[in-house]
């Protein structure tokens, strides 16, 4: 059990290796939606870590670690939140900020009424990875919904969003440190 929301299954892919100054255990590790054990919609493709012996432990993790850790947290509805009128108020979002800047949403609502964000991943993101970063595309939506003075809700629009980023780890004083870059 990793959290609440997945799971994850590691089993040797290869018996291990064992050399005089080291072992070799190649795992294969499936991630999947807690309770929910499916088979993976992706292919796991083998790789090589390149000799080096100067550290104690090396780790690699593949795309496919990657891409089944999307697939069971968009499978188990983990990239869906609704930003409530409580953090909308914090930040000050409401219909005549919304107005300001779409008028249509002005000739809606005179009076400032709280709003409320639905934002939803509409497919699994894809994550692929390169020599030296690895980059994440999500496709979603964005709902803007204004909450009356009887609590209900009535939508205002939605967003559809696709965004690509790439991000770069790399280690500065003995800490990970990541750098993002919105790529479109």
């Amino acid at each position: 059990q990793i959290d609440d929301l997945a799971e994850v299954d590691y089993s040797l892919s290869s018996l291990p290796a064992v050399f005089q100054p080291f072992i070799d255990l190649d795992l294969k590790g499936v991630i999947f939606p807690a309770g929910n054990y499916t088979d993976s919609p992706y292919m796991a493709a083998s790789f090589t870590i390149p000799d080096q012996s100067d550290s104690m432990l090396y780790l690699a993790f593949s795309e496919y670690f990657f891409q089944t850790s999307s697939f069971a947290y968009y499978t188990a509805g983990a990239f869906n939140k609704t930003i409530a009128e409580e953090t909308c108020s914090y930040f000050n979002i409401n219909t005549e900020i919304f107005g300001s800047i779409i008028p249509e949403v002005a000739k809606y609502s005179v009076t400032p009424y709280p709003v409320m964000l639905k934002l939803m991943s509409t497919e699994v993101p894809i994550i692929s990875l390169q020599q030296d970063s690895f980059t994440v595309e999500i496709q979603g939506s964005m709902e803007v919904l204004v909450v009356l003075p009887d609590s209900t809700t009535q939508s205002l629009f939605t967003l559809n969003i696709a965004a690509n980023s790439s991000i770069s780890l790399n280690i500065f004083d003995q800490k990970l440190m990541g750098s993002l870059c919105l790529n479109r």
